[in-house]
């Protein structure tokens, strides 16, 4: 065993209870011989987490080192609708919906360490992907010098059958659908479900349906049109159908109504901040609805000015959450002016859903910018002089006015 190795004595692991954490419990105990200390968090993955109590306990996971958290509340309040105030979509169309619960279970994991005394902390993504990044700068950015294990890039296991030949030898239970290759593999939390992998990996093939686990197929949506309406304040979603709800529950509700819609859905090829290119099935019903509505009460109550800096500002926010420096000092200035804007974004939405679209049908604001006596048609409204428009556009056009007489001299 290495000196690195021997100095890791307690580890706070990112534990789900599934297979794989379960493998990389056992390694960490067995490879490094430090005591484990499991955190499984509640992000609204759909399924229980408490038999990851049960499961730790088996691994020989003391009952003072569990620690499962229902995160659902604050992951919504203080992740996702701060991201959502931005507009944000990576590459045009992404949601960004891993990317935004990675910095929280780096939170937490670095909270129970300091608690525990842990002098690492792990986590079970691969060597390929975004994830191992996004932990990993979280963990830095809030504890400096602590150490970092990560299995996937230290341990010697060549295959999928490499890793259930270990478990087997460590009396870890594998589930009978596990033993063989999964057909794609799954990350899900309360905004959106990821999937990616073997039956997605060629990007020319169409995503087979079984694929999709948080939306029906548009086709198959009712042939009627939901219409309801959504309440802001201050940039966040607080009511629907004028019924306030908390942020978690306000998701979830989002969520079922686009399910029952077909919203959601995207087939993406990606950039991995690792440096290849991705193919990913990605279903963010509530988050699309959101995205929709947020940009429609913005509409009548964001400056034009405001509003066009902030669609500016958004792509490189975006990229700083999907490449895992939600901690950075250049997101949290971002967020700042982000914020500042939002102080009049209060008011409501009509929204329509119909077969996969998502369509703002309605808005109101007591804050509203919008001056119906300004842009009517109507005879005798005497707010807006179209002579007016006369001098502002010979200003504009001063500067093109003098390189066309200069271009036109040069011919």
């Amino acid at each position: 065993m290495s000196d690195a190795k021997r100095s890791v004595k307690k580890v706070v692991l990112a534990y789900s209870g599934g297979l794989d954490t379960s493998i990389i419990l056992k390694w960490l105990q067995t490879e490094y011989g430090a005591e484990v200390v499991t955190f499984t968090a509640d992000l609204g993955q759909g399924e229980e987490i408490e038999p990851a109590r049960a499961k730790a306990l088996a691994a020989g996971v003391k009952p003072e080192n569990i620690f499962i958290e229902d995160v659902r509340e604050e992951f919504v309040r203080d992740y996702v609708f701060p991201m959502f105030r931005a507009n944000t979509v990576y590459e045009g169309q992404y949601l960004l919906g891993t990317s935004i619960a990675r910095p929280l279970i780096a939170k937490k994991q670095i909270e129970i360490a300091r608690k525990v005394g842990a002098d690492a902390v792990s986590h079970g993504a691969t060597g390929k992907g975004n994830d191992q990044v996004r932990f990993e700068l979280g963990y830095y950015a809030l504890e400096p010098d602590i150490h970092v294990v990560a299995p996937w890039r230290e341990w010697d296991f060549k295959s999928r059958e490499a890793l259930l030949a270990f478990a087997e030898a460590h009396q870890i239970q594998i589930a009978k659908d596990k033993r063989g290759e999964a057909p794609f593999s799954v990350d899900a939390n309360l905004l959106h479900s990821s999937s990616e992998g073997k039956v997605l990996e060629d990007p020319a093939v169409e995503a087979p349906e079984f694929v999709h686990m948080r939306t029906i197929a548009p086709e198959d949506a009712p042939d009627q049109p939901h219409i309801f309406t959504i309440d802001f304040e201050k940039g966040d979603p607080v009511a629907i159908d004028g019924v306030a709800m908390s942020p978690a529950t306000l998701l979830t509700k989002l969520n079922q109504l686009g399910h029952d819609n077909g919203v959601g859905r995207l087939d993406l090829v990606e950039n991995r901040f690792v440096g290849m290119k991705s193919r990913g099935v990605y279903e963010t019903p509530g988050g699309t609805i959101l995205l929709a509505a947020h940009r429609g009460i913005e509409s009548i109550t964001l400056d034009r000015g405001s509003m066009h800096l902030k669609d500016e500002l958004m792509p490189k926010y975006a990229s700083l959450v999907y490449n895992g420096f939600w901690f950075a000092p250049e997101r949290e200035m971002l967020q700042a002016a982000i914020d500042y804007s939002q102080k009049e974004v209060s008011g409501q939405v009509r929204v329509k859903l119909y077969k996969g679209n998502v369509s703002i049908i309605g808005r109101t604001s007591p804050n509203s910018l919008y001056d119906q006596d300004l842009v009517t048609f109507e005879e005798g409204k005497v707010a807006y002089d179209h002579r007016d428009a006369g001098g502002f556009i010979k200003l504009n056009a001063l500067r093109l006015r003098v390189l066309a007489k200069r271009n036109r001299r040069a011919e």
